[in-house]
């Protein structure tokens, strides 16, 4: 088992990433993790809060977004725990570790929270890319290959927010 008195948080396991960059995987997914969890909070103050004709699909959407974006962070969650790492995945956490702009809280038309969430979306689809780079730097193709499948789903919803805008 690689374990290491120099990384105390760190659990035993028997994957054979060096224990340095195991530590830098999950702080990488760690902060992922915490972008994940805020933006799921943002995707829910829609659904709460959306107001206008679109109302029933658009809580629809966003309500499917945000089941997806709860499954996205169980799947960083284990990946940060396979590696031996503490997931980090509280809403305080959260709150100040995400990359996100905070949510705006005066939204209420449809069109305002398809903005918002778009807006947001793309940031956090950015932030996938770069962290799917950083995990094949390191040759970590497990969570590459996470961050690859996560961006595929972020990358599908944020075509249809930008679809919304089309009709």
């Amino acid at each position: 088992m690689t374990q290491s008195n120099d990384h105390p948080y760190l659990h035993p396991t028997r994957i054979d990433i060096p224990v340095e960059i195991r530590v830098y995987l999950i702080m990488l997914l760690n902060s992922t993790l915490a972008c994940t969890v805020d933006l799921h909070s943002h995707v829910k103050q829609a659904v709460w809060n959306v107001k206008g004709p679109d109302i029933l699909p658009l809580q629809a959407l966003f309500a499917t977004m945000a089941t997806e974006l709860a499954a996205y962070a169980d799947l960083m969650a284990e990946r940060i725990v396979v590696l031996g790492g503490v997931a980090l995945g509280t809403a305080r956490t959260a709150a100040t570790q995400s990359a996100l702009p905070e949510y705006p809280s005066n939204l209420a038309e449809g069109n305002a929270h398809v903005q918002a969430l778009g807006e947001r979306f793309a940031s956090y689809a950015t932030g996938l890319r770069t962290s799917m780079t950083h995990a094949t730097d390191v040759e970590d193709m497990g969570s590459a290959a996470l961050y690859t499948d996560i961006s595929r789903g972020i990358e599908k919803r944020l075509g249809l927010l930008d679809a919304y805008f089309h009709r």
